[in-house]
């Protein structure tokens, strides 16, 4: 049995999984193209707008501009995490598609590997739906907003791999519950999204930057859309890269021990 931090023997045939589910998301497109670009809509809206009047400007920013990144940032989390948990465990536990892959040429390695890059492309269809409403809002801007693609499949990717790895270890499908209320609703409230870090207690702030996927995707999104510059640009990076390949290797490794045992 492969080490937990062994890395993976992925071949190209992954990208037939990959296929596979945009095949099967193709074929119900209209369910899936609306609930991103309302979100969009509702964030602007209700919070933007909004409370965004009694909020004012942050750091010389409107607050609607403020917040537009980290809406992606959000998206990008949401539809990675929860395509590779609940989506993933569906696949794997009750329609069996994982055990019917398998059972071909295909191998554990490059049925996870699918299932991640999948992950990844969830995040930017999502993020790509969303963008034009944010154009169109003036809360962005182009070009450098394209950017937020590209960030979109990387942090997608991370996501991804963090969702796979409970996959991997829950017993039953509502135990994913746990990590959904406990890890992505805290991130989506601490990670500089709705207000600036800097309001929250130094120790905190430590807390996020070190443990928080999503305060680094939020800070280069807020880069990349506003644009601005800052000294935290090479560390997010760097932590990002680094947690995407931890992730997935540790993911794969323990879908493939699930799934021989």
């Amino acid at each position: 049995m492969p080490h937990i931090w062994s890395f993976p023997r992925i071949t190209r045939r992954a990208a037939r999984v990959w296929q596979r589910n945009l095949d099967v998301f193709v074929k119900t497109w209209k369910v899936n193209f609306f609930p991103p670009f309302i979100e969009a809509l509702l964030y602007l809206s209700a919070i933007g707008l909004g409370i965004g009047t009694y909020v004012g400007a942050i750091g010389g920013v409107p607050y609607i501009n403020y917040i537009a990144p980290a809406i992606l940032a959000i998206t990008t989390m949401n539809s990675a995490f929860f395509e590779c948990t609940y989506g993933s465990y569906v696949r794997m536990y009750y329609q069996k598609s994982f055990d019917a892959m398998i059972a071909t040429p295909l191998s554990i390695e490059d049925v996870i590997a699918g299932e991640l890059l999948w992950g990844a492309t969830r995040s930017v269809i999502s993020v790509a739906i969303m963008l034009p409403v944010l154009v169109v809002f003036n809360v962005v801007t182009l070009p450098f907003s394209l950017l937020a693609i590209p960030l979109a499949f990387i942090g997608g990717l991370m996501f991804a791999g963090l969702a796979m790895c409970f996959t991997a270890i829950t017993p039953i499908i509502d135990t994913l519950n746990y990590p959904a209320f406990l890890l992505i609703t805290p991130m989506m409230l601490f990670s500089g999204t709705f207000f600036p870090l800097t309001i929250l207690p130094v120790l905190l702030q430590y807390i996020t930057l070190a443990c928080f996927p999503l305060t680094h995707l939020v800070i280069l999104m807020r880069m990349a859309t506003l644009p601005t510059a800052g000294m935290l640009l090479p560390v997010s990076i760097t932590w990002m890269l680094v947690a995407t390949v931890v992730f997935c290797i540790i993911s794969i490794n323990l879908m493939r021990r699930r799934l021989i045992a």
